[in-house]
């Protein structure tokens, strides 16, 4: 996709996870809109993934380690096909499948994650086992940064670095917000990027919101040979609802009425707006 149709799917992403969560009355509502923009570049440019045949030998693997920041993960595998997106209703309730957390008999889901630190773990023993098999697939890791809080995190971080997996990309979507408040104020992450560089990995820092600089830089990877590659995504919590924008509360709530109405007519206007910067 070109990076004005990246744009214009991460809005139809946000408003299809904020339909989900309203008509669940349940969900992550804040986290799922900050890291839309990076879910749709990997999901619509970067995975190398068959919707037709997902469990392909060739395919990059994806892991959700922030899992519960499902609602866009299934919003984008419905629209590549991997589910129906009819089925998108029935998330959250009575014996749906659509859970609110990743559920690996869905297609496209490769682990069941939630329990917050374990994701990178998970994706080093996947990286691992490529390197020995000698092939070229990516493994993807989406963390939040919160979840940086998570000792398994630093484990897994120095594990990767020991094995030279440049095959392993973590990204940490850092939006400064976790349930409980800023992460500063909860647990000091500073300077994040040279605690992941001191760990071995090769760090870039970009603009998680922004398509141009989450391509563009995707598309470095490896930022170097022989190190895994971290992506620190400075993201807002909220984005695209000026009402949730950098709100701690929206880590898990659901919009009544009103909001929703007032979310869905600013997707539209940036919609609009896209459009016609398109034309």
């Amino acid at each position: 996709m070109k990076i004005q149709e990246l744009k214009l799917q991460a809005m139809e992403t946000r408003k299809t996870l904020l339909k989900m969560i309203y008509n669940a009355k349940t969900g992550h509502t804040g986290g799922s809109l900050s890291s839309a923009d990076i879910m749709t570049a990997l999901f619509f440019d970067i995975l190398n993934i068959d919707a037709k045949n997902p469990e392909w030998d060739g395919r990059d693997r994806f892991i959700l380690s922030k899992g519960h920041c499902i609602e866009g993960y299934l919003a984008v595998l419905a629209e590549k096909g991997f589910i129906e997106k009819e089925e998108l209703r029935t998330f959250s309730q009575y014996e749906s499948r659509l859970i609110g957390h990743p559920n690996n008999k869905i297609p496209g889901i490769e682990m069941n994650t939630g329990a917050l630190g374990h994701g990178l773990s998970i994706g080093v023993g996947m990286a691992l086992g490529l390197k020995k098999d000698h092939k070229s697939n990516k493994v993807y890791v989406l963390m939040g940064d919160g979840e940086q809080e998570e000792g398994s995190i630093w484990e897994a971080a120095m594990a990767g670095a020991n094995y030279h997996l440049d095959n392993l990309i973590g990204i940490v979507d850092r939006n400064h917000l976790q349930i409980s408040g800023k992460t500063e104020d909860v647990m000091n992450l500073e300077p994040l990027a040279s605690r992941w560089s001191a760990f071995g990995w090769s760090v870039r820092e970009i603009d998680g919101n922004d398509m141009e600089e989450i391509i563009r830089v995707f598309h470095e990877i490896p930022f170097e040979k022989g190190k895994p590659s971290l992506v620190l995504a400075n993201t807002i919590k909220g984005k695209g609802v000026s009402e949730m924008e950098n709100i701690a509360r929206w880590h898990h709530g659901v919009p009544d009425e009103k909001l929703f109405i007032s979310a869905m007519n600013q997707f539209d206007t940036t919609l609009k707006e896209l459009a016609h910067a398109s034309i």
